[in-house]
């Protein structure tokens, strides 16, 4: 049984350590499913005092009004006999307190940083662990004193504040209720019972606890209580006797305390036949035994939410990486291994594995035939240009048989105007580089884990897709003016010469300059344009897969490699300084994953042995 509690004790720290206890999660997580005790009970109902008693120390401060304000997670620890008896806070670890009126100044000292000095509440819990000889292995959570009014210098919502603040423990199934009621006061009054009674209406997970048996009036008695006849719960009552404010005063010890409680009940008549199950002793005894119970029927449930939450931290830390390696050496290999995978996510995406390389694709097959169709040649080849052009080629002597260099001239005036939709292709597939670049980046978690090194891989992939943009864009416009500088001669030869079209030798050379004339050579050079760019739609598409796609898969970061090598330890360092904030985070994924694997491993032990 003491195993079996050490090691939820044990667990219960660890997930407080870590702050995986849930108060700000929806999500169960391995606090919410271990279970616990929860005191429960009215301002001046005792509660405090049956704590102490439990424990056999006086330690938690003492008042009027609201004295707890914070919930108290105790977890008591049975020691060696013989051993000596300390406490530690969770928030001052590795710092034992021995003196255990040290203990309950530093309770209220904790709470009045959490909530001021001014009487308010939190629901920020307090972690205190005590070690002794003298207790059971347990854990209690004590909650804030139910009130029925605020008091000067509370807010008014107090009061619902305060059962919120017990209800989100009680409410929990895994929760037992230690209801804590005073005998010197109507049972049908209690606010514990009130409350318990809400949420655990057949009184399964709750166990009474009547104090003050002593101060009752005399003449009365609680026999009919510890005996379920008034109230019933499934758990016999249990009545105890505390320490009277006198008591405290002088200093009674609770050893001495718990001697003068089984006197009491065994000297009283009206509880003589009771006494074998009363008093704080058997309280505690019977909460440590109640709760092995409760934790041994909840192995199954704990045991799969382990199991799920450690595939789900180990999926988490996969995502985050590795930590980084210490000498150059690793360094150097880790920074290489991240752009590999960053320049293999990039060619999946170009290949087909992934989404976006289809948009080169549609820019050949769409974007640059619709500019080649949209290209408006009117302004070359209206008749005012046209006349000049051949004109001003004829010079001096008019030509004899056919216009040669006025054609040279409008075609090449012509096809100059298809640079630019030959320039636009090259753009748009290097904006699509460039936003793939962008994809890859964001598909490479490694890359997110390092953002200096994010930044320079991503300045070096730019650069090389500029280079690359220069170079397609000098190739491209090449294959456009050297359809300019050299034109197909086959072409016209095809073409019908006037005389043998029947024309009039005789004809004046000046009436050659008229109209249908001069139409019937913009309609050549139309003809001859429309052909080029039927093949410049093809070569154009080449040239750019060539010197961008291509060189894209094959080269994005070789120049950045070269550059790498060079770089000195320290700079190797700064590329892989990575986010703070992803630092500490796999640090407490790792600490919640050991966690939990100690857990896992322990709790399958238990398992087996039952």
């Amino acid at each position: 049984m003491e195993n079996l509690i050490s090691l939820v004790n044990k667990i219960q720290r660890a997930c407080t350590a870590l702050g995986d206890h849930g108060e700000a999660s929806a999500l169960p997580t391995l606090w919410d499913s271990l279970p616990a005790i929860a005191v429960v009970g009215g301002q001046s109902s005792g509660k405090s005092s049956v704590l102490e008693s439990i424990v056999g120390k006086d330690f938690l401060p003492r008042g009027s009004g609201i004295v707890t304000r914070r919930p108290l997670v105790l977890q008591l620890h049975k020691s060696d006999e013989g051993s000596r008896e300390y406490a530690e806070f969770l928030h001052l670890q590795r710092k034992r307190f021995t003196d255990f009126s040290a203990v309950r100044k530093e309770i209220q000292d904790e709470t009045d940083r959490e909530t001021g000095q001014m009487k308010q509440i939190s629901s920020v819990p307090i972690h205190l662990s005590i070690y002794s000889p003298n207790v059971v292995n347990l854990t209690l959570v004590d909650l804030p004193g139910l009130t029925k009014v605020a008091v000067e210098g509370q807010p008014d919502t107090i009061v619902q504040d305060i059962e919120n603040m017990v209800r989100s423990y009680i409410e929990k199934p895994n929760c037992i209720i230690l209801a804590i009621s005073p005998a010197n006061q109507d049972l049908a009054t209690s606010d514990a019972i009130k409350i318990s009674r809400e949420v655990d209406p057949a009184g399964e997970r709750t166990i009474g606890v009547l104090t003050k048996i002593d101060l009752m009036d005399k003449g009365t008695d609680a026999v009919d209580i510890l005996e379920g006849k008034s109230y019933r719960l499934k758990f016999p009552w249990i009545g105890v006797v505390n320490r009277s404010q006198a008591d405290i005063n002088k200093n009674v010890d609770m050893i001495a305390a718990r001697r003068r409680e089984r006197e009491y009940f065994a000297s009283t008549p009206e509880y003589k036949h009771l006494a074998q199950r009363m008093g704080s002793e058997y309280l505690a005894k019977v909460l440590s035994k109640h709760l092995e119970t409760v934790i041994k029927s909840r192995i199954p449930g704990i045991q799969s939410l382990i199991n799920k939450t450690v595939a789900e931290l180990e999926t988490e830390l996969s995502r985050l990486g590795k930590p980084i390696a210490a000498d150059a050496g690793g360094k150097l290999y880790t920074i290489m291994e991240i752009c590999r995978l960053f320049d293999q996510n990039y060619r999946e995406h170009l290949d087909g594995v992934r989404s976006g390389g289809d948009k080169v694709y549609n820019v050949f097959d769409n974007q640059l035939p619709a500019a080649l169709q949209r290209l408006q040649f009117d302004k070359q080849l209206s008749m005012e240009n046209i006349r000049k052009l051949i004109t001003e080629a004829d010079g001096y002597q008019p030509h004899l048989i056919a216009p040669e260099q006025g054609y040279r001239r409008l075609i090449e005036s012509t096809l100059v105007t298809i640079r630019g939709p030959a320039e636009a292709s090259v753009d748009a597939i290097h904006s699509i580089l460039k936003d793939l670049v962008h994809k890859a980046m964001n598909e490479t978690p490694e890359l997110k884990q390092y953002p200096a090194l994010r930044t320079e891989v991503g300045n070096a992939a730019m650069e090389s897709l500029e280079r690359m943009r220069e170079q397609s864009k000098r190739a491209t416009l090449q294959l456009v003016d050297m359809e300019c500088c050299y034109l197909t001669v086959n072409f016209f030869r095809k073409l019908p010469q006037e005389a043998d079209k029947g024309g009039n030798p005789s004809q004046s050379i000046f009436d050659r300059y008229n109209e249908a004339y001069l139409r019937r050579i913009g309609t050549t050079v139309l003809s001859y344009v429309n052909a080029v760019c039927a093949g410049l739609r093809h070569s154009i598409p080449k040239s750019i897969v060539y010197c961008q796609v291509r060189e894209a898969k094959r080269s994005l970061l070789d120049f950045y490699y070269t550059e790498l090598g060079k770089l000195e330890q320290n700079r190797l360092s700064a590329l892989l300084n990575e986010d703070p904030a992803i630092m500490e985070r796999r640090s407490a994924l790792a600490k919640r994953l050991e966690l939990y694997r100690s857990a896992q491993a322990e709790i399958d032990t238990v398992a087996w042995a039952k």
